[in-house]
């Protein structure tokens, strides 16, 4: 079988089993996912089996550090997978939700209703937990997904896939709720974005290049997951112990991810005071630090930052550090150089706070706050499918109410157009 033809095989049963999830019972799925969340856990030594050839091939390959932390599992990790999806079964199902309801002046009554998107495509890189993520999302919310994840991982995505998928049946969820692409060739990606017929909805996941892929060759519509280019602003009297805590949580708890910190942003009139033990926290930390031209004046032992270092995700323990003359300069370089992901602000000045929620120009805006909290389980939405950088239809983590759509549902007693 051609990768054309493989491809376009694989979403047609996705196609036929969304017909039937669009209407399986909450608790069928509660169950499924419950069930699956334990197989996890309970089958735990072959997923790592099967994620030790992917990260051997990782090493071999020369993929970087921040790459092989995505794309490893471990105990913990598999756990929180597990978690995940039963906090997803936990949550309230969004489909058969009547959102709203009138009584039109001529009798007949007007609602909408959510329900599901039909087939989701996600295309995404490294992360084997995106594979539970997803999958249990858009099972909840009534979707079948097509996943095709990163040939770096293509064994631990095939075994998460094998659970899920077998305890999916023995649960009573359609066969075809959950395929996986496991070819790693590329063109099965663009074989995958011409199928508009089959595939409603295309979520991808990852690098620079994958966007610009996904968003030039599509015939599906797209909700970006793009770059996190995130940034934090300490403010002229800022409670500076907070700002260190903070700081140094955005940039150094998981630097690998999205919403980690790249660009540390200081107010002239705090950096003298600030600058030297957040800089040194860093360093201790293992963070190699590059400051613009005021901050090697305060720091001197550290890199000078470059235009391109304003430009780059990082996604390890690297950070650019600038010093601002006011809160317009920082949201001036925030709007240049950021990517709308996640920004924030350290401050006590209640007015600033607001003039930076309001006018920074992101999925997701802090207040005294980590960006790492730009995440669906910290927002109460349970496991996410990602965070959407894309304005319409969804912006920020996407949980179950974001893998919904509407209808209109009209009720009558006889109501004709005159």
């Amino acid at each position: 079988m051609d990768i054309r033809a493989y491809v376009t095989e694989r979403a047609k049963k996705a196609r036929a089993a969304a017909r039937k999830l669009a209407t399986v019972s909450s608790t069928v799925k509660n169950t499924a996912l419950q069930k699956m969340a334990d197989a996890l856990v309970a089958q735990a030594s072959a997923l790592l089996n099967a994620n030790a050839k992917d990260l051997d091939e990782a090493k071999r390959r020369g993929l970087s550090k921040a790459m092989i932390d995505r794309l490893t599992l471990d105990p913990k990790r598999i756990g929180e997978m597990a978690a995940g999806l039963r906090d997803v079964a936990a949550l309230p199902d969004p489909v058969g939700e009547v959102i709203k309801m009138v009584r039109r002046p001529n009798g007949m009554q007007v609602g909408r209703v959510r329900v599901p998107i039909g087939v989701i495509g996600i295309i995404y890189e490294s992360r084997p937990n995106v594979t539970a993520d997803a999958a249990s999302l858009c099972l909840k919310a009534g979707n079948a997904v097509v996943l095709r994840g990163g040939s770096e991982s293509v064994q631990s995505n095939a075994a998460i896939v094998q659970i899920l998928s077998t305890v999916g049946a023995d649960s009573g969820l359609p066969e075809g709720s959950i395929v996986f692409l496991d070819n790693p060739d590329r063109q099965a990606v663009m074989e995958m974005l011409k199928l508009d017929a089959l595939i409603d909805l295309i979520i991808p996941r990852g690098g620079e290049a994958l966007m610009k892929t996904v968003t030039e060759h599509s015939r599906i519509p797209v909700i970006k997951h793009d770059k996190g280019l995130c940034h934090t602003y300490v403010d002229e009297g800022a409670d500076l112990s907070m700002a260190r805590v903070i700081c140094l949580n955005a940039k150094v708890q998981r630097p690998g991810t999205c919403n980690a910190m790249e660009t540390l942003l200081v107010h002239e009139g705090i950096a003298p005071d600030f600058l030297p033990g957040m800089i040194r926290a860093f360093q201790e930390a293992g963070v190699e630090v590059r400051g613009c031209s005021k901050t090697r004046a305060i720091v001197s032992k550290i890199r000078e930052a470059t235009e391109e270092d304003w430009t780059t995700e990082y996604l390890e323990l690297i950070l650019s550090v600038r010093v601002v003359k006011s809160i317009d300069e920082a949201m001036e370089h925030i709007a240049r150089y950021g990517s709308q992901h996640s920004e924030a602000i350290v401050t006590r000045d209640y007015g600033r706070a607001r003039r930076f929620l309001n006018e920074v120009d992101a999925c997701a805006v802090f207040v005294n706050a980590s960006t790492r909290l730009n995440d669906g389980f910290q927002f109460g939405l349970g496991a996410e499918i990602g965070i959407s950088t894309s304005r319409i239809h969804a912006r920020g983590p996407m949980g179950l109410e974001e893998l919904t759509t509407t209808k209109y549902i009209v009720l009558g007693e006889g109501q004709l157009r005159e």
